[in-house]
């Protein structure tokens, strides 16, 4: 299954307006995309296209997360997912 890690780069984290961001455009994939904290187990995944699971992951700026996905499309979702993630969306 095709992985990636990102490091949290909005000032506040996956809070608020980055979490609603990074929501919508996970859910806009056409595979299914998870998240978790870095060194968490694959099975403690959540929905990465869900806000609630989102701000449930507590993760702050400089946190490591990785994300992950299978099925046709997988790379490319993760790569434009990975760049929004290292990405300031506070300051946009």
């Amino acid at each position: 299954m095709p992985e990636r890690t990102a490091t949290i780069a909005s000032r506040s984290g996956l809070h608020a307006r980055p979490a609603a961001l990074f929501a919508e455009a996970a859910g806009e994939q056409p595979v299914e995309v998870t998240i978790a904290m870095q060194g968490e187990p694959a099975d403690d995944a959540l929905d990465a296209a869900s806000i609630l699971s989102l701000m449930t992951l507590g993760a702050a700026k400089g946190d490591v997360v990785v994300l992950r996905a299978e099925g046709d499309g997988a790379d490319a979702a993760l790569d434009a997912l990975v760049k929004l993630l290292e990405t300031d969306l506070d300051a946009e």
